[in-house]
């Protein structure tokens, strides 16, 4: 079965990690550090955190920003769930807002300013399939309205600009993302004071780790805020570190697949369309197509699949799954619905070859000329 996503793991990864079990030090301490350095580094930053996963980074940043009961936070509903539950988390309100458009389908600045009340304290972009929101304007936007802005970055390590719109970005290293440590994410925040509160907060609100207790003159420690169990271990840092030294010639090859995909669409499955069609900077993390309205989807996904080749949808929207209905109902998004409803994401990772994505294609298209329809298109 060709995957939608694979990792890519190997001897440099089994080395790292026999190296920290030699160690005999398994949990946080110089692998993470050096990780949280080189990560930091990587995307023009001082520094940042390593933390448990994306979705503890998304927790830990609205924790740290003081958002909480009573609070409103702009959210997409094309994301995938921990978006908004991470809101959740800290007893705040998710209102979700509808995409720009189907070709471009990130947060629509209009539809945020339409639901903004004067309980609106932050808003969540996710840079959907890796491709970035549009910077300025949403500086703009959250300035005169003295909002926090927070990246959902999982689908964009590697970037420069990641992490400098607003108060702070979570990265996602999740076994299916451009660079994996299986679970794990990260956080970058600019400002430091909010960057501390972040890194106490990871460890239960400790004034002190393990590891420094263990090189410095006392073991004694002080818990001075709520904090949470969020921290990296040693052995996933350590993949991280050995990942993070591809990951730049990973997104290259990302991006010349991307393209070659886009030409190949466009001869062979004219009715297909792929959103982002301007330029925009992207980590290419995933290929999202549109089907055309006469295509029976899932037929499409079980023709593909019966020639080995996986699918999946990205994303069914947030507010039509049952907690989220059930707990906001009536909440209509259009534009998002009518995304979710065609789009199809195809095999997107380095080791996909040239040949490979041709046979893709033509997969696709047999299967659209094929019985995966329900007519002419309208």
């Amino acid at each position: 079965m060709l995957l939608v996503s694979a990792p890519i793991l190997g001897v440099p990864e089994k080395a790292a990690l026999s190296k920290v079990i030699d160690s005999g030090w398994l949990t946080m301490g110089e692998q993470v550090r050096a990780f949280e350095l080189a990560f930091a580094d990587m995307h023009g930053a001082r520094d940042c955190v390593a933390v448990g996963s994306c979705t503890a980074a998304l927790h830990l940043i609205l924790h740290a920003l003081g958002i909480g009961p009573g609070d409103e936070v702009l959210v997409p509903s094309l994301t995938f769930v921990a978006t908004a539950n991470a809101v959740l988390y800290v007893g705040a309100t998710p209102v979700f807002v509808d995409i720009e458009s189907v070709d471009v389908p990130l947060m629509s600045l209009a539809e945020a300013e339409a639901r903004c009340t004067s309980r609106t304290k932050a808003v969540i972009l996710v840079h959907f399939a890796g491709y970035l929101a549009n910077r300025e304007q949403w500086q703009r936007f959250a300035r005169v309205r003295g909002l926090h802005i927070i990246e959902d970055a999982a689908h964009a390590p590697g970037l420069r600009e990641v992490g400098t719109f607003g108060a702070a970005a979570a990265f996602s290293f999740y076994g299916n993302k451009n660079m994996t440590t299986a679970e794990g994410g990260a956080v970058i925040a600019r400002d430091p004071d909010l960057l501390d509160k972040i890194r106490q907060a990871r460890g239960h609100g400790m004034t002190s780790g393990t590891h420094q207790r263990l090189n410095s003159r006392t073991p004694q420690y002080d818990v001075t805020m709520l904090g949470f169990n969020y921290r990296m271990d040693e052995m996933r840092a350590a993949i991280g570190l050995v990942q993070l030294q591809n990951l730049q010639e990973w997104n290259e090859i990302r991006r010349i697949l991307a393209v070659l995909y886009r030409r190949l669409i466009a001869e062979h499955c004219p009715a297909v369309t792929i959103p982002f069609s301007e330029p925009r900077t992207s980590a290419h993390h995933i290929m999202p197509v549109l089907l055309p309205r006469y295509a029976r989807r899932q037929e499409v996904i079980d023709e593909l699949r019966a020639q080995g080749i996986q699918t999946t949808i990205h994303y069914p929207p947030v507010h039509h799954m049952t907690f989220y209905r059930e707990r906001y109902p009536g909440v209509a998004l259009p534009r998002t619905e009518d995304f979710a409803q065609r789009e199809l994401t195809i095999p997107l990772h380095p080791q996909i070859t040239s040949p490979v994505a041709e046979a893709v294609v033509a997969a696709l298209a047999s299967a659209l000329n094929g019985g995966a329809q329900t007519g002419t298109a309208a």
